[in-house]
């Protein structure tokens, strides 16, 4: 890598890192918060998928405006806005304020995943290893945000571990602000350096007029599969620590929710999922590898629970699966989308994805919240490997029908 692709590389790192860390400290916050505010698990489902929700639909306007002004304003404006939502949130005295600083946290990191993943499709020229690292950082703080929360739990009121983790996002957005590289290195690569993104057209004419370009059937197609692989994230992990609390037969040595920190570890193993995703992408065509993971995915939830009930080394056996599972699938969809989308409207494409993996998949831990609590596990987890196997479907048509695309693109 050269080092226009290193300072990316490292500002996105750090940035996805962050993001991460506040979206999946929610769970965890979330066991302490049906114990306080006495709400169900429908209830608070819904009230924390609203801003699960706009973290996913802001990612559409984010992307207009990664396309319009570049991506690294926006992600110091997103690494700021995230510090500034945990800070209100720390003085929530109540569910709806809970909610409402979620709301506000939702609104600034949804900008983040279309401004990054743009960066790295458009700047970065070895760009499968750009989104393996990328994913490494993501996972770090996806786990390493769970483990932490948890931790300071021990010692701390929750309002106060709120406040501590708005600290790291001050030094992200100083980092964001005085970063300097090219934006488009990959695809403009005899490009002055110094050179600002091309602006874009603006207004809703223009707007519209670019996302009839880019919605072609193929795009179409990978924005329902983003979809889906949203829903089943956000549906298998929002519940996931309370689920597995009862599982864990492991006497520890202190009196916690044990399955906290088998949580934290499942999360840790996408690290290893993100690396092997992100350098599949390399090896062919990415819808290969998403149909694929899409089916073990489907698979996984089948077998979770019957596997993690029959003791300790079963339920970390599937942890291990499932935490390597989920995650391998987010390099190749991310790939695909870059395969299907034009350089110009990168941001747009990645809005959009985002909108639907998490704006969409927001439904998920409202569906797993009702789910849980008028039906049970076991139908949560059958609903899951039915969205798998239907992102495995689309995926799979996605394949097959590629060789005739690039044949028509050889010809044009």
């Amino acid at each position: 890598m050269n080092s226009n692709d290193r300072s990316i590389i490292g500002l996105v790192m750090v940035a996805h890192g962050l993001v991460h860390t506040y979206e999946l400290s929610i769970p965890i916050f979330m066991t302490v918060w049906l114990a306080e505010f006495g709400v169900s698990e429908a209830v608070l489902g819904s009230l924390v998928g609203t801003g699960y929700f706009l973290f996913g639909v802001g990612a559409l306007p984010g992307g207009v405006l990664v396309d319009r002004f570049g991506a690294r304003r926006l992600i110091a404006g997103c690494l700021a806005g995230m510090g500034g939502a945990f800070v209100l949130l720390g003085w929530a005295p109540d569910v709806w304020a809970v909610a409402g600083a979620l709301v506000l946290w939702g609104a600034a990191a949804s900008v983040y995943h279309p401004a990054g993943l743009s960066l790295i499709s458009t700047g970065v020229r070895q760009r499968g290893r750009g989104l393996a690292w990328h994913g490494i950082a993501g996972n770090v703080g996806i786990a390493g945000g769970p483990l932490i929360t948890a931790l300071l739990l021990l010692a701390f009121d929750w309002s106060v571990v709120a406040w501590m983790l708005a600290v790291p996002a001050l030094g992200g957005t100083a980092l964001a602000l005085r970063a300097s590289f090219d934006e488009r290195a990959a695809v403009r690569p005899d490009a002055d350096e110094s050179e600002a993104p091309a602006s874009s057209p603006v207004g809703l004419r223009a707007f519209g007029a670019r996302t009839a370009t880019l919605f072609t059937v193929s795009f179409a197609v990978v924005f329902g599969a983003a979809a889906l692989s949203g829903l089943y994230y956000r549906g298998v992990l929002t519940f996931l620590p309370d689920l597995l609390t009862p599982l864990v037969t492991i006497d520890l040595p202190i009196d916690v929710e044990a399955g906290r920190y088998v949580y934290a570890g499942l999360l840790m193993v996408g690290v290893f999922g993100q690396y092997v995703g992100g350098r599949l992408t390399e090896r062919g065509a990415p819808e290969r590898g998403l149909a694929g993971a899409f089916a073990g995915l489907s698979v996984v939830a089948l077998c979770f629970l019957p596997v993690s009930q029959t003791g300790t080394v079963g339920l970390l056996a599937a942890s291990v699966v499932l935490g390597f599972a989920l995650f391998v699938i987010q390099p190749l969809y991310q790939a695909t989308v870059a395969e299907y989308s034009p350089a110009e409207a990168r941001g747009l494409s990645y809005g959009y994805t985002y909108l639907a993996v998490f704006g969409v998949g927001a439904l998920g831990a409202a569906l797993a919240g009702a789910l849980l609590q008028y039906a049970g596990q076991f139908l949560l987890f059958s609903v899951l490997a039915g969205t798998a196997g239907l992102g495995a479907g689309l995926s799979a048509w996605l394949a097959l029908r590629r060789p005739s695309v690039d044949a028509v693109s050889e010809a044009s």
